[in-house]
């Protein structure tokens, strides 16, 4: 186990060497001296220490300013502050200003250790806490990856590795192997955990807008610029910028993702000053990058500066083995959402595997919440994972004269007797709830709305009867 630390600030010699004499002679901790606060705050930021033991009254940097320097660096930092004064304004001051206790001079020494003792005690606690509370959201992170194949086994192993450093990653795969979940992974098992993390579609966003959406601007750079705008990065500031379809992102805008990276500073649209960010970059694409930096589509130094280190999420079809339990967890999360409770049988459990997967984890999502609405029976079938098909009317009775129409004539009857099954189905499992339906479908609430009046659904008569409630 680590031995704690202390740092004792105090601009005369005589009261550092007695109080390094009495602390090491008495408690088993790793002393640092400084003789100013700015030595102090060098020392911090070099080595760190468990609990500062400063003087308020120092020239130049007084303690009182040195507290709250350290305070904004690390709020939880734990300071005893020591005064001669005879007064105690000062030293009331600096508990308001966060100061764990404070000690008056001339101090009595077994006064001044047990307050020194129960700080490293405090301090030791807290550090247990964190390891726990990390240890505990490592377990919660991993556990969001599905499969126990070599090759997931390698890629949980890398993530937790590339976590616990502050590195550009360049995350790439086909679409639909869990890039995005990769990236929250990595910044959820990193120090900026508790910072924001930000995701930009860097293809969604049209080209004129997406410079301000990154980089901010100012006031009246361009037309309707009515007011400054920090920017995404900004926004980010502190924590992690997801740059997702980092492929698609314009050259000249490559141009000044590459000065963020090399300077760690920006400047927004309109701006003649550049302002400083810290932010880790984590970077995803579906694209072959080297292809288009052939093709002349992206920097080369700008690829070598994200691809630090290198991440692929695999297909699906690489990890077969895990499919099986790709797919028990998916089932077990949608019956919970849609309120079912259908079971897998072992046929379709077998469909699954030897199906191939071109959108991937997506698209087996997409597939089993289907199955689970438009299944009749209570154990899911290979046939239930054809919704598309299994949900069109059959050719008999009045459909069997399908064929005799034309082909568009046919396919509106076929799409408008799927949609009103499929929005019926999904009003059932929700309560008549839209918005929730939509989310579901995986469309906007308006577009929801539109379709159940295009086709006459009212969502009033399925409020309060939610199925499996």
């Amino acid at each position: 186990m680590n031995r704690q630390s202390v740092l004792i600030v105090d601009d005369k010699p005589d009261m550092l060497e007695f109080l390094t004499r009495l602390f090491r002679s008495e408690l088993e901790v790793d002393i640092q001296c400084a003789d100013n606060g700015a030595r102090a705050l060098e020392l911090l930021q070099r080595h760190g220490c468990d609990v500062v033991v400063t003087d308020i009254r120092m020239p130049g940097m007084d303690g009182l300013e040195l507290l709250q320097r350290i305070k904004a660096g690390n709020r939880d930092a734990i300071v005893i502050m020591m005064t001669a004064y005879g007064s105690i304004e000062k030293a009331v001051e600096s508990l308001k200003l966060g100061a764990y206790d404070f000690i008056t001079k001339p101090f009595d020494e077994e006064r001044l250790l047990h307050t020194l003792r129960k700080a490293l005690e405090h301090e030791a606690l807290k550090r247990r806490t964190r390891n726990l509370t990390r240890r505990v959201r490592e377990r919660e992170v991993n556990d969001r990856l599905i499969g126990q194949s070599p090759v997931m086994t390698r890629l949980v192993e890398t993530i937790n590795l590339v976590a616990k450093t502050d590195i550009t990653v360049l995350i790439t795969g086909e679409t639909g192997t869990g890039k995005e979940l990769v990236a929250r992974m990595i910044h959820d098992l990193s120090d900026r955990a508790d910072g924001p993390l930000v995701t930009v579609n860097c293809a969604a966003i049209p080209e004129e807008i997406l410079e301000s959406e990154l980089f901010g601007h100012r006031k009246g750079a361009f037309t309707g610029a009515r007011s400054d705008r920090a920017g995404l990065f900004v926004a980010a500031d502190g924590g992690s910028i997801v740059l997702d379809e980092i492929g698609d992102m314009p050259l000249t805008l490559q141009t000044k993702l590459l000065r963020v990276l090399q300077d760690k500073e920006l400047r927004p649209l309109g701006d003649d000053r550049t302002r400083a960010v810290d932010v880790r970059i984590l970077a995803s694409t579906n694209q072959n990058l080297q292809e288009k930096i052939r093709d002349g589509g992206f920097r080369e130094d700008l690829y070598h500066r994200l691809a630090c280190v290198a991440i692929q999420t695999p297909p699906l079809r690489d990890i077969p083995e895990d499919i099986p339990l790709i797919a028990s967890h998916l089932l077990a999360r949608y019956n919970r959402e849609l309120g079912t409770n259908k079971k897998m049988s072992d046929q379709a459990l077998r469909y699954l595997v030897a199906r191939r997967w071109s959108g991937n984890v997506r698209e087996l999502q997409n597939a089993i919440k289907r199955a689970l609405i438009f299944a009749k029976d209570e154990q899911l079938r290979p046939q239930d994972f054809d919704c598309e098909l299994s949900a069109l009317p059959r050719p008999d009775g009045h459909e069997a004269d399908l064929c005799e129409r034309t082909y568009p004539e046919a396919k509106r009857a076929i799409l408008k007797k799927f949609t009103v099954h499929y929005m019926t189905r999904l009003l059932e499992q929700t309560g008549g709830n839209v918005s929730r339906a939509a989310k579901q479908a995986g469309i906007e609430r308006q577009s929801m709305q539109q379709l159940l009046k295009r086709y006459d659904i009212s969502a009033d008569r399925f409020r309060g009867r939610r199925k499996g409630e």
